[in-house]
């Protein structure tokens, strides 16, 4: 059906319809799991972005120009405990992790959810300390399902690439709608809202210049859980086009059907996607023939375009070097890892790794780049000081349902990221307590009581 203005109302009555009445029974059992364990992956990377400059700066700044008003619309910040405003503390909390690019992501979507969805659950939870875990998940669940659609039907509508943030707003609505009881005219009108402000900031300018912007997260959920507030009192906004344009309703058409929740990567490493094809092809050449990195002469990347485009010198900066394609290459052949301490301070002046650096070489590969954004392609070639030729052939970056990370693997990780920032008994008590919200008498509050603490 459409209206006067040409808007298709069937589709947003869908997507209405699923947010929400959607029952937590409703979803697979595994959806759920599945949501668990990317809470728990974007909990670990929370974690140890909590002591990182950008996040000291974005909570800070919410604390002074966020401050909680009404009880009703206020929350304590992650990993922090102060008290601020709902778009504060989702504001403060998705910059946090969105400086820290550890956390999972959607190949068609080219961008992020969980960095919106899981501060958006936490500061919304506080408001209902009887949530149970699995309508928690349900929420979370809805807000990746939501986001990720809107994020398909904007590529598809606009030539610029836009951040994460222009899109995942409209997830945050939709999950603030669910949790605060909004009615379906009050949805359509947070959606329409946060559509309009949501920021349409330009991915590829950050790419040519990293700074704590990243990916626009930060600001998506300030817009996302602001347009559900404003809705909430009566604010009125244009329909959403993401959602209620024609041309949008492909996009829509398998919502509750197809669950997008279970095919998001999980990262191995807190760095770009883009360039992970090319660290897990480097990385699989060292493991097969066992040479160290004093025995590289030469480094040769191939991979689609937009990686090819990351940072190609040494970092001088953080942002810059999750940014960049031969850094990570480099402290992957180096140290065997790449975790929070080979992208910042004197790391970034490591001499091994600038040695490697300057011997890479970057092309775009066209078939690498005809397989983007459905898959992240690239091939290795390195040669070593006795004149042999390694070739890595095609590899696809791990984590993915290309090549999956099992359960063991993603809790492992958490382990990784969080224990250092928070100890091993509070990482292991957020662990079990995420891990615990499948089952129907759990309580999301088992978990929020471990969260909020500076670490």
């Amino acid at each position: 059906m459409r209206g006067e203005d040409g808007i298709e109302t069937r589709t947003f009555d869908r997507v209405a319809e699923f947010v929400l009445d959607t029952r937590s029974d409703d979803i697979p059992a595994p959806t759920r799991e599945r949501a668990a364990l990317l809470l728990l992956d974007t909990l670990g990377i929370a974690a140890a972005s909590a002591p990182m400059e950008a996040g000291r700066i974005a909570r800070d700044t919410a604390a002074r120009i966020h401050g909680a008003g009404a009880d009703d619309a206020a929350a304590r910040m992650l990993f922090d405990g102060r008290r601020v405003s709902l778009p504060g503390a989702v504001y403060a909390a998705a910059t946090q992790v969105d400086n820290l690019d550890g956390h999972d992501g959607y190949n068609p979507t080219k961008g992020h959810i969980g960095v919106v969805a899981a501060p958006t659950l936490v500061a919304l939870a506080g408001l209902r300390p009887a949530l149970s875990g699995p309508d928690a998940l349900a929420a979370l669940i809805i807000g990746y399902e939501v986001a990720g659609r809107a994020a398909l039907s904007l590529h598809a509508s606009v030539s610029d690439y836009h951040t994460s943030g222009a899109w995942n707003a409209l997830g945050v609505a939709a999950m603030a709608a669910r949790m605060r009881g909004l009615t379906r005219d009050q949805l359509r009108e947070a959606l329409g809202i946060a559509e309009y402000h949501g920021p349409r900031s330009q991915m590829m300018r950050e790419i040519a210049h990293p700074t704590m912007l990243h990916d626009g997260s930060g600001w998506g959920a300030l817009a996302g859980m602001s347009a559900a507030i404003l809705a909430e009192a009566g604010f009125a906004g244009a329909p959403a086009i993401t959602v209620e344009a024609p041309e949008a309703a492909p996009h829509w058409a398998d919502l509750g059907r197809f669950w997008q929740i279970e095919h998001q990567y999980i990262k191995p490493y807190p760095i770009c996607r883009w360039a992970h094809a090319a660290i897990d092809a480097a990385r699989e050449l060292q493991v097969a023939h066992g040479f160290d990195a004093g025995q590289i002469e030469e480094i040769r990347i191939r991979s689609f375009d937009n990686a090819v485009a990351l940072w190609s010198g040494m970092p001088e900066t953080t942002s810059k070097a999750q940014y960049a394609l031969p850094f990570p290459v480099a402290v992957m052949l180096v140290h065997g890892r790449i975790g929070l301490e080979h992208i910042s301070g004197a790391a970034l002046n490591d001499p091994a790794v600038a040695r490697l650096v300057q011997r890479t070489t970057l092309a775009t590969e066209p078939r690498h780049e005809a397989r983007f954004p459905d898959g992240r392609w690239a091939d290795v070639e390195i040669v070593l000081d006795d004149g042999q030729m390694l070739r890595s052939g095609d590899t696809h970056a791990r984590g993915g349902p290309e090549r999956p990370f099992s359960a063991t693997d993603i809790v492992a990780k958490f382990m990784e990221f969080a224990a250092p920032v928070l100890g091993g008994a509070r990482a292991s008590a957020i662990r079990d307590a995420t891990l615990a919200l499948t089952p129907a008498e759990s309580r999301f509050s088992d978990l929020a009581r471990h969260l909020h603490e500076t670490p």
